[in-house]
């Protein structure tokens, strides 16, 4: 649980200061350490979007203790860069602006600029309308307050559906969100499963509509363990990620010093977008099968959970950090990739075999590993072979790393199982037991 306020402000106008049509309002959506939730929304007749977007920002710090740490959230750049940077100058120069005009809505700018004294505040930008629940919900009451005022306060019992993590995450994971049978986030429900295993009634099947599918969404147990590595894998509507292709499933294995934990990570995706037959035939994922499948803001925080902290083996590693990276970014979520180290298993491969065919399924057949059906390439299966291929792949730099730790291993390393020890050789040493046994050997065999 956070012990610090997390709050997302918003602000909306239709017509944006045109007289006439610029009803506005701004809405607050505050979440306190306890769980609490206190919803706020309002307006004027006629403003702006920009006067709104601070008014949201206002009522957000007037309506919560000046004794507790907060982090705002807003989509408003106006709101975010006036109150950290512009503001200093401002107030420097009589509230005016560097061409020497005064500074707009000066009156709310110096509201909150007083609200923010000896106050301890975390403001945070975040992309508006790109599916985070907590940027969304501060956007609906925006617009409910363009039509009236008011305020709900929602009790830790009643909260099912607002139940998400602060968007950055910043710290260590939010383990609050422990997997529930089924959880609403959209107007649909999809279904958790709550003991890391997959539904038993679940088939298989991705060619067609499919409810016995269970979302595998662990909470990330083993974050810290120092030798944690996820295999992953992805798949996706194409291969262009800038160019609106986006996720479609998630498959993670987990492995501590090496071993399996049994814990893995898996979840189908709504892109939100139909996928050709070509691509279909490549992973076997049907636009059917993914119609009642949560959207990636729906189960954002909880791969990103699960992922950081840790090392992350794919193979072709730079095709899935790319997707993700867009992925999270349009939640919020803009740290991922500082926040984990990635290994690529292709750049292994051939390293160790130059010249040579090095897909995941040519590894298999060299390294007579993975031998399951792969008819299709599910990322989950896909996961579990690489896991393997990788093994087999790294196993000769283990005795290595075990004796003199990382570093040392990586200097070394070629990844196969044999290597030069004639460096090692000024390591060795005489004992004075070793050379008294060693002067009575002499005198009773060679004399």
């Amino acid at each position: 649980m956070n012990n610090y306020i997390i709050a997302y402000t918003d602000g909306a106008c239709k017509g944006n200061g045109k007289q006439g049509a610029s009803a506005g309002g701004f809405g607050a959506h505050i979440i306190h350490p306890n769980g609490d939730i206190h919803n706020i929304w309002g307006g004027e007749a006629d403003t702006t979007n920009n006067r709104m977007e601070l008014l949201g920002a206002i009522t957000a710090l007037k309506r919560t203790p000046a004794d507790t740490p907060i982090k705002i959230w807003t989509d408003s750049g106006y709101v975010k860069d006036g109150i950290t940077q512009w503001i200093h100058n401002w107030k420097k120069n009589g509230w005016r602006k560097a061409d020497k005009k005064p500074v707009l809505n000066v009156e709310l700018w110096q509201e909150l600029d007083a609200l923010t004294q000896g106050r301890m505040i975390d403001w945070q930008w975040i992309k508006g309308h790109a599916g985070h629940e907590g940027n969304e919900m501060a956007d609906q009451l925006a617009n409910q307050g363009v039509i009236g005022a008011g305020e709900e306060f929602i009790g830790p019992d009643n909260t099912d559906h607002l139940t998400y993590a602060d968007a950055s995450n910043q710290s260590t994971p939010n383990n609050t969100n422990n997997p529930k049978p089924t959880t609403a986030m959209n107007n649909h429900a999809f279904k958790i499963s709550p003991d890391n295993n997959q539904n038993p009634d679940y088939d298989g099947n991705t060619q067609r509509a499919n409810g016995d599918f269970w979302a595998i969404l662990p909470a990330p147990n083993n974050y810290g363990s120092r030798a944690r590595q996820l295999i992953m894998d992805t798949e996706t509507t194409g291969f262009e990620d800038q160019g609106g292709d986006r996720i479609v499933e998630v498959g993670i294995v987990e492995m501590v010093d090496r071993k399996f934990t049994g814990n893995k990570l898996h979840v189908y995706i709504n892109p939100e977008r139909e996928m050709d037959d070509e691509v279909i035939r490549v992973h076997g994922i049907s636009n059917e099968f993914l119609l009642d499948k949560p959207k990636f803001a729906d189960v954002a925080q909880q791969i990103y959970d699960f992922m950081i902290g840790s090392e992350v083996i794919a193979h072709n590693a730079a095709f899935d950090m790319r997707f993700l990276k867009m992925e999270f970014d349009k939640v919020g979520l803009t740290d991922f990739l500082d926040r984990i180290q990635t290994t690529d298993s292709l750049a292994i491969a051939k390293e160790l075999y130059p010249g040579q065919k090095n897909s995941l399924d040519a590894l298999v057949r060299r390294l007579d590993v993975g031998n399951q059906d792969r008819t299709f390439h599910g990322a989950l299966l896909d996961s579990e072979i690489l896991a393997e291929v990788y093994l087999a792949m790294t196993g000769g730099q283990m005795a290595i790393k075990m004796e003199y730790g990382d570093d040392h291993a990586d200097a070394m390393s070629s990844a196969t199982g044999f290597q030069d020890l004639s460096d090692l050789a000024s390591l060795l040493f005489t004992s004075a037991s070793d050379m008294d046994a060693d002067s009575t050997w002499r005198s009773t065999v060679l004399s």
